[in-house]
């Protein structure tokens, strides 16, 4: 039989399991793909996969990839293909069209011009054209776009394949059953079920988990008893193959019941949703096989025929309803020490898009796999019910953790959209720049008041203090959802995102350290390297709105004498050195800061004679009288807005203090020199008096790069020159 290409699609994150179960079917894995795999094959195993897949929602036969950079090219390409052997003369079709690119961006009018394309090929052989059926065609065409190039296949499965046929009646938010069976494949099941274990889920609701956990211990094949799949009026139909495989299909069901069959037990405190499990299991064809009841989680009790080895898999609540998120935590305990107590020595896998409340369980998990539950991003927590890996219980939301979740799918979208389009203007600016840092979101939308950072492959987000009129919980729940959605959409891992609080700051609460990971990365900036550190203090070691301001000394330092006071990391003194400062001066009072900017400048090879950083009091080193060797060309000073630090002889308010500071360091600056004096104080006025001694030129609008145009008070910047 000759080899086919199917294009076998899947759950997202569902991909690497689907590789594994469709090689058993005859399929060689031919690539990965987002939410499915391609892979190669006869057409039995095409079939093969339709019947026994539990993890798959469709499967393509691939027809043939043409050019789609435009609606001309993407039709004559349809065009093109010899239909006739796909669908029927005088048959009926359909077509599903996903994606978009800048030439098709409606699916609509994709799917349109792909109906045009077909119809005309059978014109254009004389042939009597097909009718479009959008409900129960013969044949189901799948047209996927992917940037210029459109895939089409048809549709053997002809309906997802997470549809068993057993489920008819709406629940409150079932899981599909292919992800079910994901569930399953991860937390174990079956090498626990083939070692003599049973399987119990305390919180069934429709008992989806205990059907599909039956099915696969059972060897029932999960397409068994559906009607009609896409292949049975495609032209290229063989029914031999697919009887011969149905045949198979139900002798193995038959010598599944014959072995040992295990205890499949559920319970659920609903008994509405029993009664709904009940028809479920009937539908299956697994009536004394499952037994479901009304009861409690906190009335879980062990039974004596459970085998000492066994699974409890379940789905509790995730707590979408803030009403609802409060009774979590409690709800978890419970679950927990009803498991310790009735199975020890039993493995326990908890599924929820709540996954911080795992910690509320009392055991330690020894494995999480991400998933999705539709949209929504969630955790399979596995545990080993075992004394030795027990925990004091513990409620996330009183601990002031937040854990991503999305409660509003429709508020969070936005956000989405929103961080794409940043991401795709800002992002294609920065790399043009060569530019490793920026801000790719500040506070675009109300509802998420957030500034986030890319810093080369990780996310710095800080979260601005929410007004005392928002609801505390409320805050929250956007919060969770934000850090959900950023690192889908950013492309990074979520381990890589650091999140924290951010409020106006008072004296010098901006340096204080938050945290003590000691943990650094190297980041680039029109070519200078410079160390952050994203965790341990409120800010990272580089403030990315003063960029401008560093390039422009970059390209302005060379063989000037460059004095950076209130120098923080350095990052000014390095662009001075990478410039061609003749030498540079940094000062700060932070031992840990004078050490980061000697890091800093070494790093980038600077010579440590010429370019050094000393440790001190900025107000007292300015007050002394200047030694001859303390002329500079160059200055920058971007003082904090308040400190009054133990180490400072004073007390520093730059709105009181800033004419003075100005004063003394134009005495060490030479005749030609130039001052850069910068603030982020929002109601920052400069003293008026200061354009009578000296030339002063406000340059802030020139200092404020693309990243930071939708907060333009950021900062602002002056150059200061003597009077001529």
């Amino acid at each position: 039989m000759s080899r086919r290409v199917f294009f076998v699609t899947c759950p997202k994150g569902v991909e690497y399991l689907l590789a594994d179960e469709i090689q058993a079917f005859g399929l060689e894995l031919v690539r990965h793909s987002p939410a499915g795999v391609w892979a190669e094959g006869d057409l039995a195993a095409g079939y093969r996969t339709c019947l026994w897949s539990r993890l798959a929602n469709r499967v393509i036969l691939h027809v043939a990839e043409v050019d789609a950079a435009n609606e001309n090219a993407l039709y004559e390409g349809v065009l093109g293909v010899d239909w006739s052997s796909h669908i029927p003369e005088r048959g009926s079709f359909r077509v599903t069209f996903l994606g978009q690119n800048q030439a098709i961006r409606n699916t609509q009018f994709g799917a349109q011009r792909v109906k045009d394309g077909i119809v005309d090929s059978f014109r254009a052989a004389g042939a009597q054209r097909p009718s479009v059926a959008p409900k129960s065609p013969d044949v189901a065409v799948s047209a996927r776009l992917h940037r210029n190039r459109l895939s089409l296949g048809i549709d053997l499965s002809g309906h997802s394949l997470h549809m068993r046929g057993y489920r008819t009646e709406k629940g409150i938010a079932p899981l599909k059953e292919n992800l079910a069976a994901a569930l399953l494949y991860r937390a174990g099941w079956p090498e626990i079920a083939a070692a003599g274990g049973d399987f119990v889920d305390p919180m069934c609701g429709s008992g989806t988990l205990l059907i599909e956990a039956a099915m696969m211990a059972l060897d029932i094949a999960p397409g068994r008893r559906q009607e009609g799949f896409g292949f049975e009026k495609w032209p290229g139909h063989q029914p031999e193959i697919w009887l011969e495989l149905k045949q198979e299909a139900e002798r193995r069901a038959h010598e599944g019941k014959q072995a040992r069959v295990p205890t499949f037990a559920g319970f659920d405190q609903d008994s509405r949703v029993i009664a709904t499990a009940w028809k479920n299991i009937a539908r299956a064809g697994l009536e004394g096989i499952v037994h479901v009841e009304a009861r409690p989680v906190e009335s879980f009790t062990r039974e004596e025929k459970w085998s000492q080895r066994g699974l409890v898999l379940t789905n509790p609540p995730y707590g979408e309803r803030l009403s609802e998120r409060r009774e979590l935590s409690s709800l978890y305990e419970a679950l927990g020490k009803a498991v310790k107590n009735a199975v020890p020595g039993w493995r326990m896998a908890v599924f929820t898009g709540a996954p911080e409340f795992g910690k509320s369980i009392g055991l330690r998990s020894f494995k999480q796999y991400k998933l999705f539950n539709g949209k929504l991003p969630a955790q399979l927590l596995l545990f080993e019910v075992d004394e030795a890996n027990a925990m004091t219980p513990r409620d996330p939301d009183r601990s002031g953790e937040i854990r991503p979740r999305i409660a509003n799918e429709e508020r969070a979208s936005m956000l989405r959209n929103r961080l794409k389009k940043n991401l795709k203007t800002i992002g294609q600016w920065a790399r043009k720049q060569g530019i490793g840092c920026y801000r790719v979101y500040d506070a675009d939308m109300p509802e998420y008041a957030l500034a986030i950072d890319l810093y080369e492959g990780r996310v710095h987000v800080q979260e601005y203090a929410a007004p005392k009129t928002v609801d505390e919980r409320a805050a929250r729940e956007r919060l969770a959802e934000a850090l959900a959605v950023i690192p889908e959409v950013l492309g990074v891992d979520p381990a890589d995102l650091i999140c924290k609080q951010r409020q106006r700051q008072a004296g010098t609460q901006q340096y204080e350290k938050q945290s003590a990971t000691g943990e650094f990365m190297t980041v680039h900036e029109y070519g200078c390297a410079l160390r952050v550190n994203l965790k341990d203090y409120l800010d990272t070691g580089l403030f990315l709105d003063h960029r401008p301001v560093r390039y422009w000394i970059q390209t302005h330092a060379k063989g000037q004498r460059f004095l950076n006071l209130f120098c923080y990391t350095g990052a000014a003194s390095v662009h001075a050195a990478a410039g061609g400062a003749s030498r540079s001066l940094g000062l700060d009072m932070s031992k840990t800061y004078v050490n980061w900017a000697r890091e800093n400048l070494a790093l980038n090879g600077a010579d440590s004679r010429k370019h050094r950083v000393e440790q001190a009091d900025c107000l007292a080193w300015l007050a002394e009288k200047p030694s001859p060797d303390q002329r500079f060309d160059l200055i920058f000073m971007d003082p904090p807005t308040f400190s009054n630090s133990a180490r400072m002889q004073g007390v520093l308010d730059i709105q009181k203090d800033h004419a003075m500071l100005i004063r003394q360091a134009m005495s060490r600056l030479t005749s030609d020199g130039l001052l850069i004096f910068s603030n982020n104080f929002r109601r920052f006025r400069l003293d008026e008096s200061l354009a009578s001694e000296f030339m002063v030129e406000e340059v802030s609008r020139s200092t404020i790069d693309r990243d930071f145009q939708r907060n333009p008070k950021i900062h602002r910047c002056w150059h200061i020159r003597h009077l001529s």
